[in-house]
């Protein structure tokens, strides 16, 4: 770095920033913490370190990290009989939204006010401040607000979102600034429409119980393939919704072409391993400003192509091999 050049003082300037920012950060009093797109901790102040019981240098997947203080009785308060199907469906809801407030309490007394902010690319700033102090009644009212809004947002058989929470995803991928991937067409997206195959012969051949486990085990095997960005959620019977924000077409084929695969390997039947089953997919692509309706009418179509062709695949919309 050559100092008496101007580029070299303002390199060493911005250098000083960053580490008295760095040192700030450290002895702020909040808690503050920095995941990537795979929900790997990448930085977590002195705060946040002691709040959830992290080692300095530490960086674990935040999954593991709350499955550790879970069984340790520490960190985060979670009150859930089977606490796999607590975090399935957490995960299934996690950086979701570009900016989320929320409530939590620790085992050691604390109540939090906790905040997250995510970017396009996946990374997500956690900022969490101690609110102890405010009234207990008044606290347990905004829980139950809470435990309400999370209920509304959320599939009761599967554990991932709603048709709610997923349609609203979906209008805010079509409001949101055109990405790069489709070039000057405005495209911001995709959204992909999943149907199992033959359900209702599951439902009448084994029963409604067998039905049940196949949409939960559908569920978890796609959740499995869904990136951070993406939302997966349930919209009624045996359909699914997949909003994928600034991705291609063929990038959302391959996507779905994954889920496709891992499906047609699960067993969900645990007494019955021959027992198997697939679905059918039709893919559109999203223009910015276009309406909800449309988007998922073309999807919706295109997965009927998929079925009359013969199910167990994936069908796009015929506008996007025009685009």
């Amino acid at each position: 770095m050559d100092l008496t050049t101007p580029e070299g003082m303002k390199a060493l300037d911005d250098n000083r920033t960053m580490l008295q920012t760095a040192r700030l950060m450290e002895a702020a009093g909040v808690c503050v913490a920095v995941y990537d797109d795979e929900d790997r901790l990448r930085y977590a102040n002195r705060a946040f370190r002691a709040a959830w019981f992290i080692e300095e240098g530490e960086q674990p997947f935040w999954p593991d990290l709350m499955r550790r203080n879970f069984h340790g009785k520490r960190g985060t308060v979670i009150k859930a009989d089977d606490f796999e199907a607590w975090l399935a469906s957490t995960i299934s809801r996690r950086g979701k939204a570009g900016f989320r407030a929320f409530e939590t309490d620790l085992h050691d007394g604390r109540w939090l006010w906790m905040t997250e902010t995510m970017q396009d690319d996946g990374w997500m700033l956690c900022v969490a401040s101690d609110i102890t102090s405010i009234r207990p009644d008044e606290r347990s009212l905004r829980q139950d607000r809470d435990d309400a809004i999370r209920a509304s947002h959320t599939d009761e058989l599967t554990g991932i979102p709603s048709r709610r929470f997923v349609m609203a995803k979906l209008a805010d991928m079509l409001a949101a600034p055109a990405g790069a991937v489709e070039g000057e067409r405005g495209y911001v997206g995709c959204v992909a429409v999943l149907d199992i195959d033959n359900f209702k012969y599951i439902n009448d051949r084994f029963g409604h119980s067998v039905g049940d486990a196949v949409l939960r085990d559908f569920a978890a095997t796609l959740q499995q393939h869904v990136r951070r960005t993406d939302v997966l959620g349930r919209v009624g019977g045996e359909e699914f919704v997949l909003v994928l924000p600034n991705t291609a077409a063929q990038d959302a084929e391959a996507i779905v072409g994954r889920m496709l695969e891992a499906v047609r390997l699960s067993r969900p039947l645990t007494d019955q391993a021959s027992f198997r089953y697939t679905f059918s997919a039709g893919i559109s692509v999203a223009e910015r400003g276009a309406k909800a309706d449309e988007i998922y009418r073309r999807a919706d179509l295109a997965l009927y192509a998929a079925k009359m062709r013969g199910r167990n695949q994936i069908s796009l919309d015929p506008d996007i091999r025009l685009g």
